[in-house]
């Protein structure tokens, strides 16, 4: 086997130059929600997410101990962090964003009336997150199924302030995720054939 400069500049740069690197901005939520509530937070809305993140998966590690030593055995998956998936909103000069959020977690359970929508949400109700390319498409998709709203932060005014742009976040829950399809592209759990391109939402008179 021909020596390998592991350590060199040139060695890091050729292959930084050839792989490049993912950014931190290079993703779009693509689905938010079930039909009626995507309808309402479509990318002309979900632009206005600025944090989110591609969510864990865990082998439950499982250990056998055998004469002193502790062997680790691979069992079941689990979701963690499923319970909590955490993003930032902006919020639009209308509030229409805060305002979708607040009706989809109401709609599920609702503490005026003491009823709800509080079953398992179904395999309609998804996070579809996409990343992409230097080129804008996306090359890689992540839906987490069974979504619902947990925990809306507070928004914090302040009439001192020197007019920042708002921010709240917010969490919601999912069961399980899968990686590699585009439900909207596709429709089920298959493969895509090629790159989807993100377009802008249409500019409205």
């Amino acid at each position: 086997m021909p020596d390998i400069d592991l350590t060199g500049i040139q060695n890091f740069y050729d292959v930084a130059r050839i792989g490049d690197f993912s950014r931190d901005f290079q993703f779009r939520i693509i689905q938010l929600g079930s039909n009626e509530w995507d309808t309402e937070l479509g990318p002309s809305k979900t632009v206005y997410m600025t944090t989110a993140s591609i969510p864990n998966r865990a082998i439950n590690n499982q250990t056998v101990p055998y004469m002193g030593l502790n062997f680790n055995v691979p069992g079941s998956v689990s979701y963690p962090g499923s319970d909590g998936w955490s993003v930032t909103f902006r919020m639009p000069q209308d509030y229409s964003i805060r305002d979708t959020l607040e009706r989809w977690q109401i709609t599920t359970f609702d503490d005026e009336t003491s009823t709800g929508d509080y079953n398992i949400p179904g395999r309609d109700s998804v996070i579809e997150l996409g990343l992409l390319n230097t080129a804008g498409n996306v090359i890689r998709f992540y839906t987490l199924y069974g979504v619902y709203v947990v925990n809306l932060g507070e928004v914090a005014y302040d009439i001192t302030g020197s007019g920042a742009p708002m921010t709240f976040p917010a969490t919601l829950a999912y069961q399980y995720w899968r990686q590699g399809s585009s439900i909207r592209a596709s429709g089920g759990d298959t493969a895509l054939t090629q790159a989807t391109k993100i377009v802008p939402p249409a500019a409205t008179a």
